[in-house]
């Protein structure tokens, strides 16, 4: 594939990559609507742009609704989406359908589909707020619910966490679907993971009593343009000491195991389950090609032109390997997804993203 020209849209490559490996989705969209929650954030703004482009490219006269808190904030960073999407204002804890519908001009009579990515992510919230995290995810989700009862949704697809597995055992290197951890609950700082499991449960009520077919997305670590360079996410402070032209700063010891799927893969494996998953079932969503923290620095260091990684802290031998790593055995099998994109591609992209120009 060849690399966009300086005036192209820096994602240009990216949105074909999605596009081929999607196409044959897309008619079952075709004239029908989308209401999302969650749009205005990583994942939500991957999914804003793969269906602007598949919407444009193949003429699918498809309308998606996105919910925000602040529309104008969003679409002066984004203005190249205010005329590809519909923007509703409001707070998932409080979303209700008819305040949604009157804001709109010509409201779709009902969404066949609604994606649920609104969470708050941030481990200063849960340390900080664990009950304000929990309200979020579980008023979040069941208002999400709510609404796609009201709108008359067939597919539901709920962006949740490898969170709700709690700790990975060390000597369990890709953890699996059926693997019945869970977080402490008596830790406040579980409160995302164990947030996560009851809307999940939500969910799974929610799919037995309406016609609602609940798609289940446990989504673990990812990269790529977007993506915070400032919060929790290690790569993504990885990325921003290269665009600053520093050493690479490792905050640990850089043992514990790491995977990370590129945000195009992501827009593909999200949109393929939203379609095409079972009903009622859940599936990881990331990459299986785990490496150290260390390993995933060298790999940054490297495409960014970084002149040495720093580590803060010794290795301690007698400590067990932290691992967060998953087995997408189910999105393969039965869903025929794969990462396409490998890390070392997909921080170089993200790089070379991220000094270009914003897209339009």
């Amino acid at each position: 594939m060849t690399s966009s020209s300086p005036n192209e849209n820096p994602l240009q490559d990216d949105l074909d990559h999605i596009l081929q490996h999607t196409r044959e989705l897309w008619e079952d969209v075709r004239g029908k609507s989308i209401f999302v929650t969650g749009g205005t954030g990583f994942f939500g703004r991957w999914l804003l742009e793969s269906f602007a482009h598949a919407n444009r490219s193949l003429q699918l006269d498809a309308r998606m609704v996105v919910l925000s808190r602040d529309p104008p904030a969003f679409v002066a960073k984004a203005p190249h989406l205010a005329s590809a999407v519909s923007f509703a204002r409001g707070d998932v804890r409080s979303l209700n359908f008819h305040d949604i519908q009157q804001q709109l001009i010509s409201p779709p009579d009902h969404y066949r589909y609604v994606i649920h990515a609104a969470t708050e992510t941030t481990t200063n919230l849960t340390e900080n707020d664990p009950l304000l995290m929990i309200d979020t995810v579980l008023n979040g989700t069941r208002a999400a619910l709510d609404f796609a009862v009201a709108g008359g949704t067939k597919r539901f697809l709920f962006t949740s966490s490898g969170a709700v597995y709690g700790r990975q055992p060390s000597e369990i290197t890709h953890i699996p679907e059926e693997y019945s951890g869970a977080p402490d609950c008596t830790s406040p700082s579980s409160a995302y993971g164990e947030a996560k499991r009851m809307a999940e449960l939500l969910c799974a009520a929610y799919g037995q009593r309406h016609a609602i077919e609940p798609v289940i997305a446990r989504c673990f670590a990812f990269v790529g343009p977007f993506l915070p360079l400032d919060a929790h996410f290690a790569i993504g402070n990885f990325i921003r000491d290269v665009l600053n032209g520093q050493p690479v700063r490792i905050g640990g010891d850089g043992t514990p195991f790491r995977s990370y799927l590129y945000s195009a893969d992501l827009a593909i494996w999200l949109w393929t389950m939203l379609m095409r998953g079972t009903g009622g079932c859940a599936y990881n969503v990331g990459s299986e090609d785990g490496r150290s923290i260390m390993e995933i620095a060298n790999v940054v260091a490297a495409a960014g032109g970084a002149r040495r990684v720093e580590i803060a802290q010794n290795a301690d031998p007698t400590r067990p390997i932290a691992r967060y790593v998953p087995q997408c055995r189910r999105a393969r099998d039965e869903l025929r997804l794969q990462e396409r994109i490998s890390l070392p591609d997909a921080v170089a992209r993200t790089i070379r993203t991220l000094r270009s120009p914003a897209p339009r």
